[in-house]
């Protein structure tokens, strides 16, 4: 395989990025990327057969790019349950911002276009993962309480963590970056790890919207 063709997919794979990060972007197509990229649009089919694979594609080579597994490897190298929720939801809470413009322009058409949909299923499918493996380090140190449902206290810091979350506290009502992650931090800690201390963080975060 020729070194041009090797490189196609990561060609394909920065166009699409690019198209989804410009301002007031909308979802492109498999020829709007082709175009971007180069390329001929039966080249994008080649490698990716259906825009939900390459939107999916797109969002993890995204993660590769930013570097997320560095990110979340202090939550896996955590000492208690509490200290991996702790570490998990500070460093996706700031790893949002980092991946709002593809969000947005995905989620954007995702009731309408079931590729979108797809493809955005999957980012979050990947994001719950980290969630349940938060949860399950409480459970085995016996962090959480008794009366807890593993799934349900999954379901709940999926909630909590949600891109929809930071975008209506940080985008629309106008919340610092450092204030959601303290308050979600708090939430987080004191409704599953039951960490009433924890709350303080949250009524510490008192500052008028921007």
């Amino acid at each position: 395989m020729s070194s041009d063709l090797a490189d196609t997919p990561t060609k394909i794979l920065q166009a699409t990025l690019k198209l989804l990060e410009a301002p007031g972007a909308k979802l492109p197509t498999m020829s709007d990327i082709a175009r971007a990229a180069g390329i001929s649009r039966q080249a994008v089919y080649l490698h990716f057969p259906s825009r939900t694979d390459l939107l999916v594609a797109a969002t993890r080579y995204q993660d590769q790019q930013n570097q997320v597994d560095a990110a979340l490897a202090p939550s896996r190298g955590a000492r208690s349950g509490a200290e991996r929720l702790d570490v998990f939801v500070t460093a996706w809470g700031n790893y949002i911002p980092k991946i709002y413009g593809v969000a947005r322009a995905i989620m954007a058409v995702s009731d309408t276009d079931p590729e979108a949909a797809a493809a955005w299923a999957t980012r979050m499918q990947d994001m719950r993962e980290g969630c349940a493996a938060a949860i399950h380090a409480l459970a085995e140190d016996g962090t959480l309480p008794a009366d807890t449902e593993l799934e349900q206290a999954t379901d709940l810091l999926w909630t909590l963590l949600s891109v929809r979350n930071w975008e209506n506290l940080t985008q629309t009502c106008g919340w610092s970056q450092e204030c959601y992650v303290a308050t979600i931090r708090g939430l987080a800690l004191a409704t599953i790890a039951r960490d009433l201390g924890a709350l303080t963080d949250v009524l510490a975060c008192t500052e008028p919207p921007a």
